[in-house]
């Protein structure tokens, strides 16, 4: 269980590497993890027939394991109050922010994710929690933010993603935990980051402006939209995740140029709420300052369709861009190793812009990166986590035109393109529990 556990560390430093990370055994789990959370926030029927929709306002039962995350991320919250804002001129964030980021690691080494966590995988015995804490370490500290450049971005909600992954693929959740897993811990994260931003004026790290879809998270992009999503039955196996048409209720996308209606739908969907933020920090007309965004509410195909767009354009803005994963760390559970299945990973514009970095490619590198069987995630395969291929600089992919309350043309995003993401997660297989863990995941 935990032969190979280690710190996490820093492994793309060029082109060549980011080109090998999308066929690496991380990229994959990566995405079978985001690709379970998903699924599960799609409504869901019950052999009677009766539509469950996943709600912020409505949560489900929390497992204990839930319970101690949200706890974990309360105590966090309340360590802001000991490090006010400094009032001191400043031209970017505030340097108060250090002083809570340095609460937060004192914390972590004084035991914090041993009083939350520990009692969750104690069963594995207690030689794998003190392997085990320093991934999970790794992980949540980087889930916040630079404190050296005072920032923020998607990169950071990434490692959030995979503190939690972690978690899952030592079996430490609960069968059936990932719609509570969303609902009850990544939406508290969310709100967290919100007031760290507000708290310490914290910068977007690695944003492309005003063409960037959010300057800071990606994720309730994602889920929120699933939210809304035609609703799918999760006890067969043959149910495909949709990917176009909406909930009957749902209110249409254009919704989000309506600041009264954002504020009506932002307590239960995780969309609206992201959005509901961005008209708390920025001013002016909605397509001027968020045009991506409004771009994708003119899609007239629903709901589903947006969440099919947003697995595409993470894998291309976020698992695809050196800016954002270049600080990722690579560990014992996510792994720099080739993935066997993986289809042979195109470089694209992307990877090939940035310094090619010539070292030797031994344990760590596309010619013999395969230090050991790793953690397989249960439905990886070339065919429905990789298109091998990528796609040419488009408008937000799969954005149609028209639909929107416009009082502007809607805009192309240039730089969204589509790189080793499931093309079509219709065809996923239901998701299973992740082999390696002890009890049973969901």
């Amino acid at each position: 269980m935990t032969q190979g556990i280690k710190t996490p560390t820093k492994e793309i430093n060029g082109g060549d590497d980011l080109t090998f990370f999308q066929s690496s055994k991380a990229y994959r789990d990566l995405i079978t993890w985001l690709l379970q959370l998903n699924r599960s926030m799609f409504p869901a029927k019950d052999e009677n027939g009766t539509i469950h929709e996943a709600k912020l306002d409505s949560p489900p039962a929390y497992s204990h394991p839930v319970q101690s995350l949200r706890s974990l991320i309360s105590t966090l919250s309340a360590l802001i109050d000991q490090a006010p804002p400094d009032q001191g001129p400043r031209r970017f964030g505030n340097v108060a922010f250090r002083t809570w980021f340095k609460l937060v690691e004192d914390a972590a080494a004084d035991g914090l994710l041993e009083s939350h966590l520990k009692e969750a995988v104690i069963e594995l015995g207690p030689e794998a929690w003190t392997q085990l804490v320093k991934e999970f370490k790794y992980y949540l500290l980087g889930s916040f933010g630079s404190a050296q450049r005072l920032d923020y971005g998607t990169g950071h909600e990434l490692s959030f993603l995979a503190f939690l992954g972690c978690l899952w693929k030592v079996g430490v959740f609960e069968a059936g935990d990932e719609r509570s897993i969303v609902i009850g811990v990544v939406q508290p994260y969310l709100e967290l980051i919100r007031r760290l931003v507000l708290t310490y004026t914290l910068e977007p790290a690695g944003s492309h402006g005003v063409w960037g879809l959010d300057d800071h998270s990606f994720l309730p992009y994602i889920f929120g939209a699933a939210q809304y999503g035609p609703a799918i039955d999760p006890t067969k196996a043959s149910s495909p995740v949709p990917t176009e048409g909406s909930l009957p209720s749902a209110p249409r996308p254009t919704a989000v140029t309506d600041k009264t209606l954002v504020s009506d739908y932002q307590h239960a969907n995780m969309y609206f709420s992201a959005i509901q933020f961005i008209y708390d920090v920025k001013r002016g007309p909605f397509w001027e300052h968020s045009p991506v965004l409004y771009d994708i509410s003119g899609i007239k195909d629903g709901w589903a369709k947006i969440n099919k767009g947003m697995l595409k354009m993470y894998a291309a803005e976020v698992l695809g861009k050196f800016p954002v994963v270049q600080h990722f760390g690579f560990g014992g559970l996510f792994r720099w190793e080739l993935d066997p299945d993986a289809a042979k990973a195109q470089g694209g514009v992307h990877s090939a812009q940035q310094p090619q970095v010539q070292k030797g490619r031994k344990a760590d590198g596309p010619a013999a990166a395969s230090g050991g069987e790793g953690t397989k995630a249960p439905r990886a395969n070339a065919g429905n986590a990789a298109t091998g291929t990528a796609m040419p600089s488009t408008r937000a992919p799969w954005a149609s035109s028209g639909g929107g309350q416009s009082t502007a043309p809607r805009t192309a995003a240039p730089w969204a393109a589509s790189q080793r993401m499931a093309s079509n997660p219709s065809r996923l297989p239901p998701p299973t529990k992740a082999p390696w863990a002890g009890k049973d995941t969901g």
